[in-house]
């Protein structure tokens, strides 16, 4: 067969994989995404909701910086909820429940429409790779599909989400496959192994789904969208179509007897599953036995689709065998008739451990291989959104000798995360949360276009549309801070009132109606203005932090001759091999003192070139 040429092969079709291939394609790279199966690019493998705590702020980033997600979202939404709207805004969360059909038909079509990015339907047998000089062992070449035909390229992506190896658990029932219905990447794993990546494996789980016309709603507590949906994208002025109803109902101690009756036949407690699956969205076997005072959990009613008739049972992850769950569903007030049309399972499957890439998401060993998803270790749609399109966008800049896309922690909850993955590692699947950012007043949801659109627009993947919309929302809100400080009410200006947490807000929006003129610029001038002393003093945080934070170390440093370094630091440090002192901070095993020591150590050396080797 006839050999292909690119510039980045992106492997797997998944969140991770779309955003990559979507990302290094409008940057100019010839792309080719591989997938099993095109019409599967975007499959919504567990439920179909994007968005929430953390996560709902990753999904506006990627957008921020030209990504699919947040597009793609509201597009596809059929309910819109703001989460946290109790609390201050550095927590606020928008969540969207998308039509299981839509999101991959919305998807597929962006990229179908791509130009420099094609569609390719194999799997991958192998990386093709040559010895490399200088730093890296090997450089990739290309990669082997299993129709034989070899893609030649300087830079691939492996996104390869639950695919590798994966092994599906329902009660004593194994099946080979990374999702139900679909084949799992048997060789990718031995192809990763041979370069030299060390791999584990983890572990992830979804519910049962019930069939809609057997669910008894009128026992079920209704939860509605929001009356005016927030929008993910920053490009749609409004989600204009009309969204559906979510309910919920809730376990009982029944059930959880029942389940503890029957824990002898649930995979994760018979040692069938070995792995670890994540623990802020565990299994509801792991609920009930984490929790024993506990003796209801939610369950949420979430339907697949607008006019889908499966709903999907959110809440009661589970492998256990299918006459347990049925049992177990029968007993839900509300799912008394409930007919299972897909029975809960838990997938094990391959991942690379993290410190082994650097915070581009290249292997450190290997030129051009780079990493998104959850092949890194994490968990999620978003975070996997996030990731890819770093990988796509470092993946094109590798070809150029250009620098590496690196956002900080004080950029993006992107940026956290992956600094996370590189730096302390994982023990059980990544999830974001905000409680994992230090500067979260900054990293709103609300303000990730004023973060990350200039830097999308330096680095290319910003398009001319997009950095229009964001000039003209940049005045708007400018306009609103200005007006709050040249009106005067009762002698003062209006923003002293405006930050009074007494103060409603809206009835000075009704009584001078320029203000909120453009709802969204007020909503987010409202902000900066009410929660001005907050974002301020965070503000002079990050930027007395950034010194330390910044601070590089050279590559190749040789920590086993710095004196008094402590062994455990020492052996940490060159296992990530750090690229700053921040980063070296964080790293698990290192205490205050070793970075005080690495600290006087750098000062002493400072005179040597940042390419040298330190020794």
């Amino acid at each position: 067969m006839a050999n292909d040429a690119y510039d980045v092969v992106v492997v797997g079709g998944g969140h991770a994989g779309a955003e990559a291939a979507w990302a290094a394609a409008n940057l100019g790279a010839r792309t080719a995404l591989v997938t099993f199966q095109i019409e599967a690019i975007g499959r919504l493998s567990c439920n179909p909701a994007i968005g929430g705590i953390g996560k709902g702020q990753i999904v506006r980033e990627v957008d921020a910086l030209g990504g699919l997600m947040g597009r793609v979202t509201d597009e596809a939404g059929i309910q819109f909820r703001m989460l946290n709207r109790r609390k201050g805004p550095a927590v606020w969360a928008p969540r969207a429940q998308a039509d299981g059909d839509d999101y991959p038909r919305v998807l597929q079509r962006y990229l179908r429409d791509c130009p420099n990015l094609s569609l390719v339907e194999a799997g991958v047998d192998a990386l093709l790779s040559e010895p490399a000089d200088g730093e890296y062992q090997r450089r990739i070449t290309g990669v082997l599909l299993d129709d034989g035909r070899k893609l030649h390229c300087e830079a691939v992506v492996i996104a390869s989400g639950t695919f590798l190896r994966g092994l599906m658990h329902t009660g004593a029932e194994q099946t080979v496959g990374g999702r139900v219905g679909e084949r799992s990447a048997r060789t990718l794993s031995d192809a990763l192994h041979e370069l030299g990546l060390r791999l584990g494996r983890l572990k992830t789980g979804t519910p049962p789904r019930v069939a809609r016309d057997s669910v008894d709603f009128a026992r079920l507590t209704e939860q509605p969208g929001d009356e005016t949906p927030a929008p993910f994208s920053f490009l749609t002025e409004r989600i204009a179509q009309d969204q559906i109803c979510c309910w919920i109902s809730g376990t009982s101690p029944a059930i959880h007897d029942m389940i503890r009756a029957n824990l002898d036949r649930a995979p994760l407690y018979t040692g069938q599953i070995e792995s670890t699956g994540p623990r802020y969205c565990p299994s509801i076997e792991t609920k009930v036995l984490r929790f024993p005072d506990k003796e209801r959990h939610q369950v949420f009613l979430e339907p697949e689709g607008r006019d889908s008739e499966r709903i999907y049972v959110n809440g009661i992850s589970t492998s256990l065998p299918r006459d347990v769950q049925a049992q177990m569903v029968a007993l839900i007030p509300g799912l008394e008739r409930a007919r299972i049309v897909q029975w809960g399972y838990a997938v094990e499957y391959d991942f690379v451990w993290p410190e082994q890439i650097d915070v581009s998401l290249m292997a450190k060993s290997v030129r051009g291989l780079f990493l998104a998803g959850q092949i890194c270790g994490t968990s999620g749609y978003e975070e996997a959104a996030g990731q890819g399109l770093v990988a796509g966008v470092n993946a094109t800049r590798l070809l150029r000798d250009a620098e590496p896309l690196v956002l900080g922690r004080d950029q993006a909850y992107i940026g956290v995360m992956i600094d996370d993955l590189v730096t302390r590692g994982i023990t059980e699947p990544y999830r974001m949360f905000t409680s994992r950012a230090e500067h979260r007043m900054h990293l709103r949801y609300d303000n990730a276009d004023t973060r990350l659109t200039p830097l999308g627009h330096e680095l290319g993947t910003v398009d001319a549309k997009r950095w229009a919309r964001y000039l003209r929302s940049a005045e708007n809100i400018d306009s609103v801070l200005r007006m709050a400080d040249e009106i005067r009410w009762d002698g003062r200006p209006l923003q002293d009132w405006l930050r009074r947490p007494d103060e409603d807000a809206e009835r000075y929006a009704r009584e001078f109606p320029e203000l909120a003129r453009c709802p969204d610029s007020w909503q987010r001038a409202l902000i900066l203005i009410k929660y001005h002393g907050y974002i301020e003093r965070q503000r002079r945080t990050i930027e007395r932090a950034r010194a330390t934070e910044r601070q590089p170390i050279p590559p190749g440093i040789d920590y086993g001759v710095i004196p008094h370094l402590r062994r455990e630091a020492m052996e940490r440090l060159t296992a990530v091999q750090p690229r700053s002192v921040g980063q070296a901070a964080r790293v698990s095993g290192v205490h205050p003192s070793d970075v005080q020591t690495l600290c006087v150590y750098l000062a002493a050396h400072k005179h040597t070139s940042s390419g040298d080797r330190v020794a």
